[in-house]
């Protein structure tokens, strides 16, 4: 595979499951089910509002980003601009808090993307949750940013392979909507060979 950007999604869906990052990622396999649609349903409506500045704060929708020193591509849901403080990316969940860090790794991303586009640095940004209606803000520290490099370099490196990980049972798995393709007892040669020729 060429050097291609890496969705910013894939981070974390890497971070919540390696197998299901490469489905989607390198296998090309996607459905829905009432979790995903809701999320969809949540970010299509954050991207169609309009660009807007209220009390000081300039909001913008639906901005793409993109690091080449990183390969990542994606769009961030909010950038808040406020006069003399850096940019803050909020990114937009349907659910609740996770204790995985794959939401923040996601953000941390963007941060890293909006930093290379506009030179500045952006020390922390938000997670808004859906199911609380409320902002979790997070800091960009070092730890952060290297998982989000780690993370990028570890994508890349299975997507030039093309080599999908190993089935790993884990809580995610139960609502996940690629559980009926995973398919635990399906070799894993086998297994792309069959999905990449349908």
């Amino acid at each position: 595979m060429t050097r291609e950007h890496i969705p910013i999604s894939a981070l974390q869906h890497w971070r919540i499951c390696p197998r299901q990052c490469a489905l989607i990622h390198l296998a090309g396999v996607w459905t829905e089910n009432r979790l995903t649609a809701e999320g969809r349903a949540l970010h299509d409506r954050v991207h169609r509002q309009e660009d807007e500045s209220r009390a000081g704060v300039r909001r913008v929708t639906g901005l793409t980003l993109v690091s080449d020193t990183l390969g990542l591509i994606g769009q961030a849901d909010v950038v808040e601009f406020r006069e003399g403080a850096p940019p803050f990316p909020v990114e937009y969940k349907r659910g609740r808090p996770k204790n995985d860090g794959s939401d923040a790794l996601q953000l941390c991303a963007q941060a890293l993307c909006l930093e290379e586009m506009l030179g500045t640095a952006i020390p922390a940004g938000a997670l808004f949750y859906g199911t609380i209606r409320r902002r979790k803000e997070i800091s960009f520290d070092a730890g952060l940013r290297q998982q989000v490099t780690d993370t990028a370099a570890a994508i890349r490196a299975m997507l030039e392979s093309e080599t999908l990980p190993p089935v790993r049972e884990c809580p995610h798995c139960t609502g996940c909507s690629l559980r009926e393709y995973c398919r635990c007892a399906l070799p894993v040669a086998n297994y792309l060979t069959e999905i990449l020729s349908e």
